[in-house]
């Protein structure tokens, strides 16, 4: 299996759509934006700086912007060449776009030294193995914090199905894996009816 098959379905969906929203696999902008609020609750990301990992079209830090947070400075790294493109052509103050596969090049995710790593909805292709990999790196690289959320394998019974290419992941490895590494550990599964997707925040200390 090729390391980066996990890009596959956002390259087939940039083909079909452009850069276009579509081409992020979000269900809709509602739900992203609440994800995207979500890590802004749970973690000040005023005069930080950011990296978000597999960062697409650049929507996160758009919904910073929007929403008034003032971050040091903000890199978004994605191994789909196109969106890269696009997040670029927006011209955003204080933020960089980087075009590159942050499991096969780790070392991407500790550009600018952020303060917070956060990724959004970029497990939710990878292996258990990528994703303990992706999680390792950017618990490293993150100097204060680390922001993920993902599709928990314990939502409730009437949660949706997952079909792919998005999976469900072991919620309970994935808190063990957290708790391991700090005692600074915030969990969330409450802003998605039937506990459909799950965040957690890191905090080193």
């Amino acid at each position: 299996m090729a390391r980066d098959r996990y890009l596959e379905p956002y390259r087939q969906s940039v083909s079909r759509h452009g850069s276009t929203f579509h081409a992020t696999l979000w269900a809709n902008e509602a739900a992203q934006k609440k994800r995207f609020e979500v890590f802004a609750q749970m973690c000040a990301l005023s005069g930080k700086r950011i990296m978000d990992a597999g960062c697409s079209r650049g929507d996160f830090v758009r919904y910073l912007v929007e929403t008034g947070v003032e971050f040091a400075e903000y890199v978004g790294v994605d191994g789909v060449e196109q969106v890269i493109d696009f997040a670029s052509s927006q011209r955003l103050a204080r933020c960089r776009f980087i075009a590159g596969d942050f499991l096969t090049d780790p070392a991407l995710l500790a550009t600018g030294e952020p303060h917070v790593v956060c990724i959004s909805g970029a497990l939710n292709t990878m292996t258990d193995k990528q994703v303990a990999a992706a999680l390792e790196a950017a618990w490293s690289a993150a100097g204060q914090t680390l922001l993920f959320n993902f599709l928990p394998d314990l939502a409730g019974p009437l949660a949706s199905h997952q079909t792919g290419p998005a999976r469900r992941l072991d919620t309970l490895r994935l808190i063990r894996w957290a708790t391991g590494k700090t005692g600074h550990v915030g969990y969330r599964q409450d802003y998605f009816n039937h506990g459909h997707d799950a965040t957690i925040m890191m905090h080193k200390r």
